[in-house]
């Protein structure tokens, strides 16, 4: 009688990658089932208007040309002091632009099957992972943030010199001003990448990693992309 054909030898990589892939699933839905149930609890008392105005502040067709016209600008004693400010902005933009497209592109995440609304004048893409609008305005926040103690402090200096009102507004004390300044900047990002959840735009996890991805880009751009 002939021998009978032993049976097929499991892989070790093929008992390892299913209980991963069910925990990868499991963690899918959850973020997927937490930002929906948050997206619909809050829509009832949602200042919808208020989240769009974000939405739109934060756009890169919008906030990329506004900092070059300020480098490019011709303003009296006022250059110079920006351009330390103003160039690791432009440059970490650019950067979190091509990190953003990279990694969206490589994974592919849909975005909520909820976004009906999505305004075409925001809409670059469609998918979701990260949430460039998060990396974007906490990449802003940080590096105000670790500029404040030089470059922002600078300017506040130079503008007061010019401007009876950021003289007013100031008034005699330019380190309460750049606290102030570093707050409302925090605040601003803080409600925008909120409100990506909130407005069915991102899952939770796309607004998380889209936030320490700017934080991160803030850290290398105030390193090593100041001109």
């Amino acid at each position: 009688m002939g021998r009978k054909p032993a049976p097929p030898k499991r892989t070790t990589t093929t008992t390892t990658t299913a209980p991963r892939a069910a925990v990868t699933g499991r963690l899918i839905n959850l973020d997927s089932t937490l930002s929906q149930q948050i997206h619909n609890l809050t829509k009832p008392f949602l200042p919808r208007a208020i989240f769009l105005l974000l939405e739109l502040s934060a756009d890169f067709r919008l906030f990329f040309p506004v900092s070059v016209a300020l480098l490019l600008a011709q303003i009296p004693n006022s250059t110079a002091t920006l351009r330390p400010f103003l160039s690791p902005l432009i440059l970490g933009l650019l950067l979190d632009l091509a990190l953003v497209g990279l990694i969206k592109v490589l994974v592919r995440r849909s975005r909520p099957v909820y976004n009906k609304d999505m305004n075409v004048a925001v809409s670059v893409d469609h998918f979701s992972f990260p949430s460039g609008h998060a990396s974007r305005v906490c990449f802003v926040a940080y590096l105000v943030h670790l500029s404040a103690a030089s470059a922002i402090v600078d300017i506040l200096v130079t503008f007061r010199s010019n401007s009876r009102f950021v003289d007013r507004w100031i008034a005699a004390d330019e380190v309460k001003a750049v606290n102030f300044l570093v707050a409302v900047v925090w605040g601003w990002a803080v409600s925008t990448s909120v409100s990506r959840v909130l407005l069915g735009r991102h899952f939770v996890s796309d607004v998380f990693a889209g936030s320490c991805l700017g934080v991160l880009e803030a850290l290398f751009a105030f390193r090593f992309l100041r001109i």
